[in-house]
């Protein structure tokens, strides 16, 4: 179009030219007609390559690069000799990990997109992308051309059931990969396509590893270690125990196990197959008087398999798992006593759902093992609050250096934040890795809610715009997670304005009260009500859920405008709080903290049960000079001299 449209500028001018000669009007037309005839050529051929693209059967550069159109040629060629209509390829790893490990990266090898949230689907002519409102930019940054992205939750958009019912004919086919869709997902999607004829099939194969071929890393072999039991708090024999007593309540005789988190925390072990998590590959089948692990065994350390070898724990093949369930289903409907087994349907993959037939095998209700695991224990409590203090210290002192750098014209980059932050925090007692990539985006990369600097590319920072930095750390005995926005010049009243507003609805949800049982989604407001009132909002939930020297996103708590997450806050949990303001093109503005979820003394108690509030484990400083005061009340610039004044006793020289 760029061409076409470069061509017809030539045109006019060559016109006027020619006019402007003395050139008879015949020739000026002549010569016209035989340029407008070179760009209507132009034009088709570009129209004829473009379709030839969305067919998978072009080599020409025009809209992609060479490997972008062999790896959307290639996988065409195969959805076609499968007989399959669209291709739908997830983030999601067999047990629907947030992050994969490398080797389960397919959306991201296909797509090129590098966000955590994302689902893809290639037609024989098209290609597209959903993910979330924190990636919109990112999106558009890496996808290539010949690729759709899809905004999710934007009005008109359509969700990506909805465009399969829409462009889907009757008879054609969706193929899936069953071990990367949860259960769910896949029953629910089956259900609509049926009624539209559409047929939905599971692959023996996913088509995308044959494409990936020898480059697709191996699956990760990280050693497996016991978790201190100091930290830990609960033994592996008191969590199967409780486990096995709810498994009792609700009739079920097994239980699946397929989260790593979930499977990490029963036992008490942690690994390092997941990038900046301290998980391993593994499922777990416990039974009313057994339990099966099945993990690549080379990985445990001597310590874990006496361990698990101490709680009655048998290991197998980490490749067994899914042949294990389907023989212990088949055993069930030949058992003259009932062998329900529970498997979540939201964190277990399609692949071991559909080994059982007979839906009244199972019990399909959230999976305990993550309630239990929300609702931290004292020893775990303690190691949060301590691995907060020392990761505290170390921001104080990362952010101290930063500002030098910054107004001593040291060229610091992007990158080079990162580099400070984790150096400080690798000088930290307990310290083991980051707990996701840091995000530190200046000025407009800052509106990019999950920026990931890069060398080479990564902006300096300077005085005139605000830094987010967004960042968190592994320790023997917690997991931190937070995000401080600063200028280190003089920011603008505009953004001193979205900053107080960002600050007050932080101040909101921190100081927040509610009853027992309010699930997340009814205190979101409390964070969003200061943006609103100026006609502001962000794309992103409000908080999540935080392991225990495990995963830094965790459930199945969160807080955030998902109605459908009823989970209630209870005491105990963790859960951040994170509201944010970006402007596209200019800034970004988010202030997190860790909060802990505890009971709080009222003068009434409605009910009988004790209310809830918030107190924090993140323990940094706000920039003071970003703080509009005009806009604080009284009450929050009580807080805020309150807070810092609770810094200043937790970590003050």
């Amino acid at each position: 179009a760029q061409s076409t449209g470069r061509l017809a500028a030539a045109l006019s001018a060559a016109l006027l030219l020619l006019d402007q000669a003395g050139t008879s009007a015949w020739q000026v037309w002549a010569g016209g007609l035989t340029l407008m005839a070179g760009a209507a050529l132009l034009s088709a051929w570009r129209r004829k390559q473009c379709w030839a693209l969305r067919q998978g059967r072009s080599n020409s550069p025009v809209r992609c690069s060479a490997a972008q159109c062999g790896t959307l040629a290639e996988l065409r060629r195969a959805l076609a000799a499968s007989g399959v209509d669209a291709f739908i390829v997830p983030s999601d790893d067999p047990h629907l990990s947030e992050i994969p490990p490398d080797c389960f990266a397919r959306r991201a090898f296909l797509s090129r997109f590098t966000g955590s949230a994302g689902t893809v689907v290639v037609t024989a002519e098209e290609a597209f992308l959903w993910t979330d409102g924190r990636y919109f930019i990112q999106a558009e940054r890496e996808l290539q051309p010949g690729w759709q992205l899809m905004r999710s939750r934007l009005p008109g958009v359509p969700t990506l059931e909805e465009w399969l019912l829409s462009n889907l004919q009757r008879g054609q086919v969706v193929g899936i990969d069953p071990e990367v869709h949860s259960a769910s997902f896949v029953l629910d999607l089956q259900g609509q396509l049926e009624k539209s004829g559409v047929k939905l099939r599971c692959l023996d194969e996913n088509p995308v590893d044959n494409i990936w071929g020898k480059e697709q890393p191996p699956l990760p072999r990280e050693p497996v270690r016991v978790h201190p039991p100091e930290y830990a708090g609960t033994s592996a024999a008191e969590k199967l125990a409780a486990v096995r007593e709810q498994m009792k309540k609700e009739g079920a005789r097994g239980l699946v196990v397929s989260g790593l988190d979930e499977v990490a925390w029963l036992f008490n072990l942690r690994g390092g197959d997941v990038p900046q998590s301290p998980v391993f590959l593994a499922y777990a089948l416990v039974e009313a008087e057994s339990a099966t692990l099945f993990v690549d065994v080379a990985k445990l350390s001597e310590e874990a398999v006496a361990a698990l070898s101490e709680v009655g724990v048998e290991v197998r093949p980490y490749n067994e798992a899914v042949g294990a369930v389907e023989q212990f289903a088949s055993a069930s409907v030949n058992d003259d006593e009932a062998r329900r087994v529970w498997m979540d349907p939201a964190r277990t993959n399609y692949a071991l759902r559909r080994a059982f037939v007979d839906e009244g095998q199972l019990v399909t209700k959230p999976s305990p093992v993550g309630a239990m695991k929300a609702r931290k224990n004292e020893a775990e409590l303690a190691g949060m609050r301590a691995a907060h203090r020392r990761d505290a210290a170390a921001m104080a002192h990362a952010l101290a250096r930063l500002e030098k750098q910054v107004q001593s014209d040291k060229n610091l980059t992007e990158v080079g934040v990162d580099e400070e932050v984790t150096r400080c925090r690798a000088e930290q007692p307990g310290y083991l890795g980051n707990s996701f990539d840091t995000i530190a985006g200046y000025a407009a990369n800052g509106a990019v809610v999950h920026y990931r600097a890069q060398s080479g590319s990564a902006s300096v920072v300077g005085t005139d715009a605000l830094l987010l930095l967004d960042s968190g750390g592994q320790y023997v005995d917690g997991t931190t997670d937070l995000t401080r926005t600063v200028h280190f010049g003089e920011p603008t009243a505009h953004e001193r304005e979205c900053f107080t507003r960002v600050l007050k609805g932080h101040i909101g949800l921190a100081t927040a009260i509610f009853p027992p049982g309010t699930p997340g989604f009814v205190v979101d407001a409390f964070a969003r009500r200061p943006l609103w009132e100026a006609g502001l909002d962000y794309r992103h939930g409000t908080g999540h859920g935080v392991g225990a020297a495990l995963m830094v996103h965790e459930g199945p708590q969160g807080i955030g405008q998902n109605f459908a997450n009823k989970t209630p806050l209870e005491a105990s949990m963790i859960v951040s709080n994170e509201p944010g303001y970006y402007s596209d093109g200019n800034f970004g503005i988010r202030i997190e903290n860790l909060l802990e979820v505890v009971e709080r003394s009222t003068p009434h108690q409605f009910g009988g049960s004790a209310y809830l509030g918030f107190e924090p484990l993140t323990l940094v400083p706000i920039q003071r000079s970003l703080i509009d005061l005009a806009l604080l009340t009284k009450e929050e610039r009580e807080y805020i001299d309150g807070y810092h004044a609770q810094v200043r006793q937790a970590i003050g020289p």
